[in-house]
């Protein structure tokens, strides 16, 4: 309790620059914080449904029937929302007519695509704010460090005589700036080193289901299954157009 009552009397009693450089990293400090919770929420809840997304596709049920549920819950993320944007133009494209299996399956693949970086987008959002924080911090108080030293040893002289009792505080309010930039920046480190292998890890898993999913719609594009015109796709929120999605076998059905 001394202690941080000391640091609070040292931070009071600083130069203006000073108490700016303090608050300003308090500031950074804050919301840094702020963006480690609300980040660790989504990359774990993105991981989450992925995880439950892929069950559900493994499961060997209809495509189609997997699409209409999707659909029906509306602002699909991650793995679901490459899944809903492949799927879409798949049918799209099987509607037109006699569309190429080539081109079938790179229609579906760009669709897929644009939804990735959509969601590695979300998820990467706000990790720039943390990198930031963490590599600047550190120069911010040792600039509140050198212009408290440089006051202190400005005040010296008119002194007769310098002593360490009246040396000492000068340094202890400069040094204090320091120490709250790296307490600033250690945490905004961690957390984006952290973030960012776990968003990479997401892409990964993103980039492998593309894959998967090519395959699967390249044996039925191939086999020139008919589109079943009794199932609606209507286009998601901010989607434009809309087709009758082809009665897709689940993956187990398709092997």
């Amino acid at each position: 309790m001394n202690g941080q009552l000391s640091i609070i009397r040292l931070v009071v009693q600083a130069s203006i620059p000073v108490q700016i450089v303090v608050g300003l990293l308090l500031l950074a400090s804050l919301s840094s914080w702020a963006i480690i919770f609300r980040k660790r929420l989504l990359i774990w809840r993105a991981a989450r449904e992925a995880d439950q997304f892929e069950n559900n596709f493994w499961s060997g049920g209809d495509l189609a029937q997997l699409y209409r549920a999707i659909e029906s819950h509306g602002g699909a993320t991650g793995m679901a929302s490459i899944f809903e944007f492949g799927f879409r133009e798949f049918a799209r494209q099987r509607q037109q007519g006699s569309i190429p299996a080539e081109q079938l399956l790179e229609g579906a693949r760009r669709a897929m695509r644009v939804a990735q970086l959509k969601e590695i987008d979300r998820l990467e959002y706000s990790l720039a704010t943390l990198a930031t924080v963490g590599s600047t911090s550190p120069y911010v108080g040792l600039f509140g460090t050198v212009w408290g030293i440089m006051t202190a040893f400005s005040s010296l002289g008119d002194v007769q005589q310098a002593t360490l009792a009246s040396v000492a505080p000068g340094i202890s309010e400069a040094l204090v700036t320091t120490a709250i930039g790296l307490f600033a920046a250690i945490p905004a480190v961690v957390a984006y080193n952290r973030f960012a292998d776990q968003v990479n890890r997401l892409e990964v898993r993103f980039d492998a289901f593309m894959e998967e999913f090519s395959t699967i719609l390249q044996r039925h594009a191939t086999r020139g299954i008919p589109p079943t015109p009794t199932v609606s796709t209507a286009p998601a929120a901010g989607a434009s157009g809309g087709a009758p999605a082809p009665a897709v076998p689940g993956p187990a059905a398709a092997r």
